[in-house]
Parts: structure tokens; sequence; C-alpha cells
């Protein structure tokens, strides 16, 4: 359902999953998304960093909300792919996304993790518009 931008930022803010995670929206503007999450012991894997379902978890969100915050449509996820670039152990990962190509229906991103700087994964996404007309 679609809904205005502060509405669709309060639909990420109380997802359980959203907040399990400790996911916190830095930035929610109409053409800029920044997603934030500081590293908790929780999100570790054995080797001792951050882990990949994080990284994949963090894109994927970070991705549909610049999709959804653009075109205030339902989406669903088609297809992700990501590339893990650097073992992170510890501080704050941020998170952005651009949109690459709008259709009617289909549109494709593009996400990037950053920590320190420095990017630690990248992933390109396609997502299907659900519209309601």
């Amino acid at each position: 359902m679609p809904g205005t931008s502060e509405s669709l930022k309060g639909r990420f803010e109380t997802s359980p999953f959203f907040a399990h995670l400790g996911f916190e929206i830095e930035t929610y503007e109409k053409d800029n998304v920044v997603l934030k999450l500081p590293i908790q012991k929780h999100l570790i894997n054995t080797n001792g960093t951050v882990h990949g379902g994080v990284y994949a978890t963090m894109l994927d969100n970070i991705m549909s909300m610049v999709v959804r915050n653009a075109i205030d449509e339902d989406i669903v996820t088609v297809n992700m792919n990501i590339h893990f670039l650097a073992p992170i152990k510890a501080g704050e990962l941020l998170a952005e996304a651009t949109i690459i190509q709008q259709g009617y229906r289909i549109v494709t991103c593009e996400g990037e993790i950053y920590s320190n700087n420095k990017v630690v994964a990248k992933s390109s996404g396609t997502f299907k518009v659900k519209r309601s007309t």
C-alpha cells in the first residue's frame, strides 16, 4: 500500500526484524536514504566478523527503501547479487543505494555498505513494482 515518505519511513522503523538487527535510519529524504547499523555481538559470525547475511539484509533493505521512497508503491525483491569486499569486526556500517533504471514494473538498483569510509560490500538488485492500478 503506497503512502507518504514519512509513513514509509515509519513502516521500516516499526518492523520487528529491522529493530531486532539494530538498523537505524540515519537519513530519509526523497533522493537520499542512509541506513546505519552499529555492530553488536549478535551480528558476529564464528570468524569474529559481521555475518554475510547481515550485509545481505542491509543491502536489500537500503535498496528497497530507496526504490519505495522514489516510486511510492509496494515492491518485492526479484534478484540480488552481492560482492563481499572486506570483513568488519567492530564499529558501524552505513549503507546507501542508487536507482540505476526505473521502468513501470521493474526497477534496478545498486547499493553499497561502508565502514570507516571504505566500501565493504556492493550489490545490485532487481525489484518488481506491485502497482495498485
